[in-house]
């Protein structure tokens, strides 16, 4: 693109000045930022042409990814870097008196996504591109996103979350392919040559218009697409329908992330979302194929369509319905192609999480669509009939539509080629415990794909420093494949190395101190343990474990003078659903409880506490690198993966943790010796559930730093009067404390001496921090992709 920084320069004056008709010097920072995102989109587009025509020639097979959500954080800086141009604009921009860094402060994090469902969908969208496979994402391109979080008085508060108030330069509005996805009317059926046919009448349609962002492989010519659908009334409203009503009604589809559903209005919404989703993308998929091969009947050998968690399952009956209805093929045929076209990854145990919905919401709403389930679901219920005759009881079960209610997870394992769990022992709770009725009755459908993160975002872009001193030191070769990482090992009785590696870990939390200073006031020791936890809000993550034990600590030195600890400062970033109560005032006693300590002369010395307020991808990509500590410590069985603990020990962190989800498989790649476990294993929790037998109050009665601290939830310890975390003893006390914070109390405040203890032996610490960098090279999403690519999708790279 540019052979040098003069010629970039020379483009991107000239581009500024004839988009926006003045001069440099008159330019804002927002100026140049568009700037250059219409430079870089204009220097993909080629590339991006050049793919799609590739495969259109070869009619290679594809893969297209349906998900509800996209976290893609800011893609200025990793498109600079994975078209090998960042370092050139770097340096012209320098040249200019512009900053890079501040320029990609203008960039708005893309409001599509909460956590590390899109985080992962992100990055395997970045994998396929890397590895030159052809796969594509479709998405909704929402109008607000989740919200934006603020910190007042110490509770949340929601605004709108306006990431495209100023444009999204790497979107392509595509008008022309805009299609209609239909709601409500009635279907009524009548006999056309011989064949009973269904006609969908009266129906409420909705356009939706694609928005394509082109996604860009690291170092290769592919460019892939990531196609968001955005919901806009027809030109001609349904009869009968107030204008106005009927706008608003159909904007609001793709206007936020997860409406709030605790009522039918919500529901609805939520299902309208979902069915927009898949009706969009399958239409988009179908036109495709039959523009290059004329027939359906080779679709699974040519598409795979992956359904990412139970939000797009709706696929499932979507395609059976184009099948049978637009194609007039009969239900035999349209059932082989479409379960060996579709594959279906869970995401979670917690049964909260499956979703299930009433058929008093979802028949009218698609009707055609509830017929065609229905029919799944008879059929599926003879060849349970078949096998397990007179088990009524385990065809309840297994049932799809049982109690009022559509199961989507059933749906899913029932109308797809291929189940897989994110994490080992995830799959393995899937196989034996939440979906063992399933296992045994489809034994080969099921298979594990441990999740992976994207090295090139969370190590090359989010820490360049330590990059380069790993170029320095081992060479580039871990770049295309990260599994050369454990070259490192090497250095681990090197003193120099071991120098420079500390100052840039030192120079990392300098750069987050200086951050939280200016977001919070907030003024840290960089000496200090930077001990994290930042994720999405949620009681079985336990973030109230972590509270707990800083309580404690404060306990401690506050009543015992002789007392002294290897300073912490403690950082938690998360967001908590709107309509999830609980976890709100979790993140209120977070707020409460750093006031108290970090005003606290007696005590601020030795512990800090830091709420960051609004997390998201562009954040973490500071908090990564000056970690030290990655707090995983979810009740063990309820974590399916996690993808957060591998950044974390990608960037050199340690992990604090349960044996759940991903942490095992960590555990195993770095060894126990570079590793601090604790607590209920997964079938300790599991027999705990079956048999009972765990009494809270036990705990709470006989160890006494635990009665403490459940005490100051409601004796006044916090100026805000006794009521303010009566849920939270209520939770831990009255309500036998589901997922045994208490339980893991006393192993988890053990585990935290131990890091205090190693953490002040220096050279052990970088010793287990270097290994957690050398082994993290096995969560790469690449190899989850290839996993993928080879036992599921069957793809192969493009020519």
């Amino acid at each position: 693109m540019f052979s040098s920084t003069e010629s970039f320069k020379a483009a991107f004056l000239e581009k500024l000045e004839t988009t926006y008709g003045k001069s440099f010097k008159d330019s804002t920072t927002r100026d140049q930022y568009n700037t250059l995102g219409h430079m870089v989109r204009e220097y993909i587009s080629s590339r991006w042409i050049d793919t799609n025509e590739k495969v259109r020639a070869d009619n290679q097979k594809q893969v297209y990814y349906l998900s509800i959500e996209f976290l893609l954080g800011r893609l200025l800086g990793s498109n600079l870097l994975n078209l090998d141009i960042l370092e050139v604009s770097r340096q012209g921009l320098a040249e200019l008196g512009i900053d890079l860094s501040e320029i990609e402060e203008n960039e708005s994090d893309a409001g599509l996504g909460n956590g590390g469902l899109g985080r992962l969908a992100a990055c395997f969208l970045d994998s396929l591109a890397s590895l030159n496979l052809p796969g594509h994402g479709f998405g909704i391109r929402y109008k607000h996103g989740l919200f934006d979080q603020k910190i007042v008085d110490g509770y949340q508060v929601e605004l709108p979350e306006q990431w495209l108030r100023n444009g999204n330069v790497w979107e392509l509005r595509r008008h022309d392919q805009a299609v209609e996805v239909n709601f409500w009317g009635q279907v009524e059926s009548s006999m056309v040559n011989g064949r009973l046919e269904f006609f969908h009448n009266n129906a409420e349609t909705i356009m939706a218009i694609p928005y394509d962002v082109p996604i860009v492989g690291y170092h290769t010519n592919t460019v892939n697409t990531l196609r968001l659908w955005s919901a806009e009334p027809t030109p001609f409203p349904p009869n009968n329908k107030n204008v106005l009503v009927y706008k608003r009604e159909t904007e609001s589809v793709s206007e936020f992330l997860y409406p709030d559903d605790t009522h039918d209005e919500g529901k609805i919404l939520r299902l309208k979302q979902q069915y927009f989703l898949v009706s969009a993308s399958l239409r988009n998929i179908i036109r495709l194929h039959k523009d290059r091969n004329g027939t359906l009947k080779n679709l699974h050998e040519k598409i795979a369509i992956h359904i990412n968690d139970t939000h797009p399952v709706l696929a499932i009956p979507e395609l059976m319905r184009i099948l049978l209805d637009e194609e007039k093929m009969d239900w035999d045929e349209a059932w082989y192609i479409t379960v060996n076209t579709i594959s279906y990854t869970n995401h979670t145990t917690l049964s909260e999480a499956l979703e299930k919905w009433p058929i008093h919401i979802f028949q009218p709403l698609l009707p055609r669509i509830f017929m065609i389930v229905n029919e799944i679901n008879e059929r599926f219920c003879r060849e349970l009939w078949n096998r397990y005759t007179y088990d009524w009881k385990r065809i309840e079960n297994m049932a799809i539509i049982a109690n009022g209610l559509v199961k989507m997870a059933h749906l899913a394992i029932v109308g797809s080629h291929s189940v897989n769990g994110v994490a080992y022992i995830h799959t393995e709770i899937l196989k034996k415990r939440e979906m063992r009725l399933f296992h045994e009755f489809y034994p080969n459908k099921f298979n594990n794909k441990t999740n992976g993160i994207t090295h090139r975002r969370w190590l090359l872009k989010a820490n360049p420093e330590l990059a380069k001193l790993l170029f320095e030191s081992i060479g580039s070769e871990w770049v295309a494949d990260p599994t050369k990482l454990t070259s490192l090992l090497a250095y681990k009785n090197d003193r120099s190395f071991l120098e420079k590696f500390e100052a840039i870990k030192t120079l990392r939390k300098e750069k987050l101190a200086k951050r939280i200073l200016q977001k919070t006031g907030i003024a840290i020791d960089t000496q200090s343990i930077f001990d994290v936890q930042v994720k999405r809000l949620h009681a079985y993550k336990r973030q109230l474990l972590n509270v707990l034990h800083i309580m404690y600590l404060y306990n401690r030195l506050k009543e015992d003078s002789t007392f002294t600890m290897q300073p912490r400062t403690f950082i938690f970033g998360a967001k908590a659903s709107p309509g999830y109560y609980y976890a709100k005032k979790i993140i209120k006693l977070i707020n409460d409880l750093a006031i108290r300590v970090n005003h606290d002369p007696q005590t601020n010395k030795y512990l800090k506490v830091i709420f960051l307020e609004n997390y998201r991808v562009s954040l973490a990509e500071e908090i990564f690198p000056a970690s030290d500590v990655s707090e995983q410590i979810s009740t063990a069985s309820k974590e399916a993966s996690g993808t957060g603990n591998m950044k974390f020990m990608m960037n050199g962190a340690i992990t604090v943790g349960t044996l759940d989800g991903a942490n095992i498989e960590i555990r195993d790649e770095v060894g126990d010796d570079n590793i601090f476990i604790f607590g209920l294993t997964a079938e300790e929790v599991l027999h705990y559930y079956s048999n009972g037998g765990y009494q809270s109050s036990d705990y709470y009665h006989h160890d006494l730093r635990i009665t403490k601290v459940v005490n100051q939830l409601v004796n006044g310890f916090f100026d805000n009067g006794d009521d303010e975390f009566g849920m939270i003893y209520d939770s831990l006390i009255t309500q036998n404390d589901e997922y045994f914070v208490l339980r893991d109390f006393a192993p988890y405040l053990d585990v935290q001496e131990q890091v205090g203890r190693v953490y002040q032996d220096r050279k052990k610490w970088l010793e287990m921090s270097l290994t957690n960098i050398a082994k993290s090279g096995y969560f790469t999403s690449d190899r989850t992709i290839k996993q993928y690519a080879d036992e599921i999708w069957n793809i192969k790279p493009i020519r």
